[in-house]
């Protein structure tokens, strides 16, 4: 394991130390004291810091283990998910088989509860928890670097510059998902580098790629290489993007300016944000694992796409993004808005989400909205285009 150290989650004889860091951070209390306390008059910061440290050192007092600090992060995550949505569902679990170890493959919205999902999910059907891929641009403070690596979480290294260490660090990748899913690891990594802020849920070909890496000195074929990894899609839908008007805002400057500079502290605000925001219903999608003899990786991608697409839950917001947009695309579908509510979401009322999705949209600044709307609509664009094999 010592070729991993760089990148690997922490074991159970790191956690206690890297505890006690926590809890002598800063830089951590104070933003809990900002988030817990957000009227806290300055004079009483220090007072607020204590309080907070105290309380977590005794709720962390007796935590030596990750599967204990597992325990303790489940009550609040699930408050989370029972204050951020209206109600979680998954379908597709009954085709895995639980004594595998598996790779999920999922599209990507949300750093923190995209994985955060699946792991309840599977959690709940008496399956492993997953080791979750997370790229290193979001580590810059030691706490947070901390706070993930507790949380089973491992490190890609996006930083790196050279053709010959990024080649090693795809490499040791490569290396360390193998390793984990061949001992009994499951685990989860995004489709592509960053969210599909666009909601265009496309497999990057460079991520297969990396999968096969390192096996290719042992001579394995790439199909066996695919087949070993239990490779699983999975399509994770939100009613609401907890992102959605500054994911909107970045694409617009984007295309505007031709790039988008974040100010400081955004990754970090867009991850408070996503936990804590409103989702609406949230659905997860768990794909049938690749087995087939793939002989490329765009064969895996055309497949991986395929699933997340046909699989993808679409809510009453993707479908009226979708209807406003017709227009631009009328080679996807020529069905009426009240056809698709039929198919799709029989059960929900359309004029209450009409107002529940027009009070959203008015909340976005006009020039954004374009963006806003195709953000919602892709996945129904997306799931008409992909043909059944």
């Amino acid at each position: 394991m010592e070729r991993f150290e760089e990148i690997r989650p922490y074991h159970d004889h790191e956690v206690r130390p890297a505890l006690n860091r926590l809890l002598q951070d800063r830089e951590l209390i104070q933003a809990l004291v900002r988030h817990q306390y957000p009227r806290v008059p300055d004079y009483l910061n220090g007072l607020a810091g204590w309080l907070t440290s105290m309380g977590l050192r005794y709720k962390l007092k007796g935590i030596h283990d990750i599967d204990g600090l597992q325990a303790v992060i489940e009550p609040f995550l699930t408050r989370v998910i029972e204050g951020s949505t209206s109600g979680m569902s998954f379908s597709g679990l009954d085709k895995l088989d639980k004594q595998q170890a598996h790779l999920f493959l999922s599209n990507h919205r949300d750093i923190v509860m995209d994985p955060a999902f699946v792991n309840l999910a599977i959690y709940k059907h008496g399956m492993q928890t997953v080791r979750i891929a997370i790229g290193d641009n979001l580590l810059q403070r030691p706490f947070v670097s901390d706070l993930m690596r507790l949380n089973k979480s491992f490190i890609v290294k996006r930083s790196v510059e050279g053709r010959r260490e990024k080649l090693k660090s795809y490499q040791t990748l490569s290396a360390y998902i193998h390793h984990s899913i061949d001992t009994g690891h499951p685990v989860w990594i995004a489709q592509s580098e960053g969210r599909a802020k666009d909601g265009d849920d496309k497999t990057d070909s460079a991520i297969i790629k990396m999968f096969h890496m390192s096996r290719k000195a042992a001579d394995t074929s790439f199909a066996d290489s695919i087949r070993s990894m239990n490779l699983v899609p999975v399509s994770i839908a939100y009613e609401y993007d907890p992102c959605d008007m500054a994911k909107a805002r970045e694409l617009y400057e984007t295309e505007k300016e031709g790039n988008y500079e974040k100010f400081e502290g955004e990754d970090l605000q867009s991850i408070v944000t996503g936990i804590e925001g409103f989702k609406g219903k949230v659905h997860v999608s768990f794909g049938t694992p690749l087995t087939d003899n793939y002989e490329n990786a765009n064969q895996v991608v055309d497949e991986v796409d395929r699933q997340i697409h046909q699989n993808y839950h679409l809510f009453a917001s993707n479908l009226i993004a979708f209807d406003r947009l017709r227009s631009d695309f009328p080679e996807v579908t020529e069905r009426s808005l009240e056809a698709l509510f039929a198919q799709f979401c029989p059960e929900e009322s359309l004029p209450h989400k009409l107002k529940e999705f027009n009070d959203r949209l008015s909340l976005c600044s006009q020039e954004h909205q374009p963006w806003f709307l195709k953000m919602y609509a892709n996945p129904v664009i997306n799931h008409f285009h992909r043909k059944q094999p």
